[in-house]
């Protein structure tokens, strides 16, 4: 009879032929992670709570802990507008970005000559829109819609969403074009999530008489919901990073400032990260109960 160490060890060496050829695979990753992830993101923490100051041979670092927090909201004049004001323009951005990309995967999912070849170009921003690139074309102009100048649109839109929403409503407006080139993972994501749905409901329907508008209501939409809110969530973060984004212009800014410097900037991106991250998990919160309550749950 096998003593109990005897079976520690057996359980162990079965354990580690069981996943160590797993484990060996993702060492790799394991190893890039914490090298290029795991400790920036604790270096950024750190700096956060101290002021940092670049002194001949490296760094000097000044204990300050959560004051560089308290002066970006009580201190800062600029960020908490930025910030405010960035998180009005996404809240329009995101369905904008959302419906446009669901109304287009609708017309690309349909069986028509040359279906790849638009599928293609509506992709293509993506290859080719990085962000120098497209910073480059909207200082150049070539996202701007004449008709908003030609028409003089801003009086309208003033009037009927409030002086304090116009000039956000034609930030976006201004710059639609380029927010609609962020369209193409999302595209591709809802075309993939309708060949999930089988061919043979859509005949069933179309036998007992259902319009295309009632089978587009009655099964697309519904079915369409999982990955209605995987764009909803890959939008937010893709438009976090937005090339103009003004957040993380300021934040930049602050980073070679004598008087703020890393410290202080690392302490905005803390910010920034924790009101992205707070957005993301009402938006999952949301989207979580809508299916459990469509699945008849609680």
């Amino acid at each position: 009879m096998s003593s109990v160490p005897d079976y520690k060890r057996k359980a162990a060496q079965y354990h580690l032929k069981r996943y160590g050829v797993g484990l060996l695979f993702m060492l790799p990753w394991i190893i890039g992670f914490c090298v290029f992830v795991a400790i920036p993101i604790g270096w950024s923490m750190f700096m956060s709570l101290h002021k940092v100051a670049v002194v001949p041979g490296g760094f000097k670092y000044t204990w300050l802990g959560l004051q560089n927090y308290r002066d970006a909201f009580l201190q800062d004049n600029v960020f908490p507008i930025e910030l405010i004001t960035y998180f009005q323009e996404m809240i329009l951005m995101v369905p904008i970005i959302v419906i446009f990309a669901l109304l287009i995967s609708l017309l690309l999912n349909q069986r028509f000559p040359g279906r790849f070849i638009y599928r293609a170009l509506f992709f293509l921003p993506v290859i080719f829109a990085t962000g120098q690139v497209l910073s480059e074309l909207f200082t150049q102009g070539a996202g701007d819609i004449p008709f908003l100048d030609q028409y003089n649109l801003e009086p309208v839109v003033r009037q009927y969403v409030g002086g304090e929403l116009a000039k956000t409503v034609m930030e976006v407006l201004g710059r639609v074009v380029l927010i609609l080139w962020y369209s193409g993972v999302q595209i591709l994501i809802f075309i993939a999530g309708f060949q999930t749905i089988s061919p043979s409901i859509y005949e069933a329907v179309r036998i007992d008489g259902a319009s295309p508008w009632d089978s587009f209501w009655k099964i697309t939409l519904p079915a369409s919901v999982p990955f209605i809110s995987l764009n909803v969530l890959y939008t937010i973060i893709d438009l976090f990073t937005f090339p103009l984004n003004p957040v993380l212009k300021h934040i930049k800014d602050n980073m070679f400032k004598v008087d703020t410097g890393y410290g202080y900037a690392s302490a905005l991106a803390w910010i920034y990260f924790g009101f992205i991250f707070v957005l993301l998990a009402l938006v999952m919160g949301l989207f979580s109960r809508s299916m459990r309550l469509k699945g008849g749950k609680p």
